[in-house]
């Protein structure tokens, strides 16, 4: 239908899950799996030779895990969406992916529909984070407050709290894309963070929006 499809690395140290979220995912119009990995170092070497739009993460692999490779395709700057898929039940568990810039995070029994909806959502630019991690990671975040946004900075940030992508904050503030891509990476440097996700969080924190609204 002339649209790109997505592009999925899928990255899990049993060959059975890989081979199940291979054939579902596949199965998709939009959606294309490039490669497969088994930890977390393969899982950067993997990401930065196939430049996939979408890394579905599994976060404890032997030896190099999950946190591991988000840290380091984090340092090179690699620009794929990290979807976390994990066997972790305690918000507690999933804060040191997001922490490391994950985007979001499914649970291993997650419907195959849901999953492939999650994999479009993070694609297009939405964090998916559960109001109890967001709560946990806002109540741990202690940096400075960011009396130096302008208000039209302060009304994207908040628009990005609510998981909204750039041409949905555009829409909603009638502005170009452009112009929101601008004031994202103003409001990423005033603030000193890397990514939408902490730029979420930290809306939360700041009470520009509630965890609980999400």
């Amino acid at each position: 239908m002339g649209a790109e499809l997505i592009r999925v690395l899928v990255v899990d140290d049993h060959p059975v899950v890989r081979q199940g979220l291979r054939t579902f995912l596949d199965l998709q119009d939009d959606i294309t799996v490039v490669g497969e990995a088994v930890d977390g170092a393969s899982c950067v070497t993997a990401a930065e030779l196939l430049k996939p739009d979408v890394v579905l993460l599994d976060l404890r692999m032997p030896g190099t895990d999950g946190v591991y490779a988000l840290n380091e395709l984090r340092e090179l700057g690699n620009k794929a969406r990290v979807l976390v898929i994990t066997s972790f039940t305690e918000p507690v568990g999933i804060v040191p992916a997001v922490r490391a810039g994950a985007a979001g995070y499914v649970y291993k029994d997650v419907d195959p529909l849901a999953l492939a909806a999650a994999v479009r959502s993070v694609h297009a630019g939405h964090v998916l984070l559960h109001p109890d991690v967001a709560r946990l990671l806002a109540e741990g975040d202690t940096r400075p407050g960011g009396a130096t946004l302008t208000a039209r900075e302060r009304e994207v940030l908040a628009q990005v709290a609510q998981g909204n992508s750039n041409r949905q904050i555009a829409r909603e503030l009638t502005l170009s894309e452009k112009t929101v891509k601008s004031h994202m990476t103003a409001i990423l440097g005033k603030l000193g963070l890397h990514d939408r996700t902490q730029a979420a969080l930290y809306a939360v924190r700041t009470g520009l929006v509630s965890p609980a609204g999400r």
